[in-house]
């Protein structure tokens, strides 16, 4: 292996959001990894760094190619820099769309279970949740085209998680289509958020939605944040060759203040796509390689908690149904019983509540350890509620 994606890497005293905000012993609940980034990353970090000066930072072409370059090498979505907008984060610019594409009182439409800050963000300006509930079956997840069909009707924007987040799910491009097709039945503004295409599983590519379907209304949110472990430099762009929409957005993002650059931003990203494809290949391999050990490790020691069949993200989505226990109260008892903490399935909808989200992007030291307390709260769980399971 060329890169260190073994040696644990204490990040207590550092701010961070998953190790410091609170006292656990194993944070395994925000999306971000416990891995170095890439060495090209950091150099480009320190080089920038070296320079004594960190005023005010434009945002060079060359960012803009780098995204370009990425995109059609890995996915063949061929953009256009004319077609695309700088934002300070994928949420944000979902927030600045709502607000210019949308009125107060208008219904958006998600599909549950769904990242949590999809809710905020919609309930936070003054609009309304419809639930496209996915539909579980044989521990996978499907589209239910029929009330996507109906809920379309009732809504003015959808927006579309792909790869899903939390289920793992690459939509294919026949799914993508169908989407779209709806959405331009009914005439939805559809924002695709693609944060986490390139995390997949070795030999397996996601699907652009601007590749998969002709629909013109549709808004693609991209960045390299979750790929390359770069979150905190807040980086991000937009993308849509519908030049109505993205004047009204780019109007939107200058109001909010969310079109600006941090000085450090471009450096990393452009040494990310640049620079850094090798790394994220062996990274997606690592990643494979802990989900399978989640996934005979759950067979093996605790069959009671089934793993959702998944190909994308570093987010494992865990079905807990035979443990009769609302995913608030076993959360909470993992935490406080064993020190580890993993995200309550309810937070991404109420049909969520019987599962947990598992963040598997540490070293395998830390991964088996956090199973074993996960497997040692589960038995201390079960002999509280006297074998219930």
């Amino acid at each position: 292996m060329k890169y260190d994606f073994e040696n644990v890497i204490d990040r207590k005293g550092t701010n961070s959001l998953k190790w410091d905000l609170f006292d656990d012993d194993i944070p395994m609940w925000v999306a971000d990894m416990d891995f170095k980034v890439a060495p090209a990353i950091q150099d480009a970090i320190l080089k920038r760094a070296n320079h004594p000066v960190y005023g005010y930072t434009i945002v060079p072409n060359g960012l803009f190619e780098a995204y370009i370059n990425w995109w059609d090498r890995r996915y063949d979505f061929k953009m256009s820099r004319e077609d695309m907008l700088y934002s300070i984060g994928v949420m944000p610019s979902i927030s600045s769309m709502i607000r210019s594409l949308t009125d107060v009182g208008d219904e958006i439409l998600i599909q549950s279970p769904v990242y949590h800050v999809f809710y905020y963000v919609i309930e936070d300006n003054n609009r309304k949740v419809l639930e496209n509930p996915l539909i579980y079956e044989n521990g996978m997840y499907r589209i239910d085209f029929d009330d996507l069909d109906e809920k379309l009707s009732k809504s003015k924007m959808m927006i579309l998680c792909n790869p899903h987040n939390p289920v793992g799910k690459i939509w294919s491009a026949d799914d993508l289509n169908r989407i779209g097709e709806l959405c331009r039945k009914h005439n939805v503004v559809l924002i695709s958020d693609e944060i986490h295409c390139d995390l997949t599983d070795p030999g397996i590519k996601y699907n652009p939605f601007e590749t998969s379907s002709s629909y013109d209304k549709v808004i693609t949110c991209l960045s390299p944040s979750k790929s390359f472990n770069i979150a905190g430099f807040q980086s991000s762009v937009v993308h849509t060759k519908n030049k109505e929409l993205l004047e009204r957005i780019k109007v939107q993002m200058h109001v909010d203040n969310s079109d600006s650059c941090n000085v450090f931003a471009t450096a990393a990203v452009m040494a990310a796509y640049n620079e850094s494809e090798d790394w994220l290949d062996e990274l997606r391999e690592v990643l494979f390689e802990n989900k399978q050990i989640v996934k005979d490790y759950l067979a093996d020691e605790l069959p009671v908690i089934k793993l959702v069949e998944c190909n994308a993200t570093y987010l494992l989505w865990l079905d807990c149904s035979e443990l009769k226990v609302p995913s608030k109260v076993l959360s909470g008892f993992l935490r406080t019983n064993q020190g580890v903490f993993l995200s309550a399935g309810i937070d991404f909808g109420k049909n969520g509540d019987n599962f947990l989200r598992l963040n598997i992007a540490c070293p395998q030291e830390l991964l088996k350890e956090g199973l074993g307390r996960i497997k040692a709260g589960v038995i201390a769980l079960n002999t509280i509620n006297k074998g219930l399971y």
